[in-house]
């Protein structure tokens, strides 16, 4: 009866307490990025040279590299776009990240085309920062998208170009096959 009784204590102790002492994914350690400011136009013609302004700092400064993830209606998500932070960059930073929005899978966006763009920073232990959420929407008709005045703390001294985005957006409706017909 005793020896049951070990079995079952034994196998109570590996099934409730073995998993909080250190089965479970480690987290990152350290403390994760902040971006403090960001900006960008929200509206623009199909091949702008959009950019979008971030800026950031990080207490460890171990800033690894720039995550940004697309999300298109119509589309779905494309992959995610990294951009690895040179050496001056890792600690603090205030600079753009440049996306010419033409496409080598479309030739054409139609108008009001929407997407919405997702930046955050990793850092090289993993911990990553607060996401900032841009929307922009490619029209025609907006009247000179380069003429637009910079907010603070991106209207002060020279901003230095981090990057560039690369991804390629698809035009859905010229994708063909059945995914429109209404029966």
């Amino acid at each position: 009866m005793k020896k049951n009784t070990f079995v079952l204590s034994l196998l109570i102790w590996l099934v409730l307490i073995v998993p909080f002492m250190g089965w479970a994914e480690d987290k990152p350690k350290g403390n994760p990025p902040i971006i403090t400011h960001s900006f960008a136009v929200e509206k623009a013609y199909y091949g702008y040279a959009w950019k979008i302004y971030i800026e950031a700092e990080d207490p460890d400064g171990d800033m690894s590299k720039v995550a940004v993830v697309v999300d298109q209606p119509g589309n779905g998500r494309y992959p995610t776009d990294w951009t690895i932070l040179k050496e001056p960059y890792r600690g603090k930073f205030r600079g753009y990240l440049q996306w010419n929005t033409y496409s080598s899978r479309a030739g054409f966006l139609s108008e009001w085309t929407s997407i919405e763009v997702r930046v955050s920073i990793i850092d090289k232990k993993g911990n990553e920062s607060n996401e900032v959420i841009f929307p922009f929407s490619f029209e025609t008709g907006v009247k000179n998208p380069d003429k637009y005045k910079l907010p603070p703390p991106f209207d002060q001294g020279s901003l230095s170009k981090l990057g560039y985005i690369d991804v390629d957006l698809v035009e859905p409706t010229a994708m063909g096959g059945d995914s429109f017909r209404v029966n």
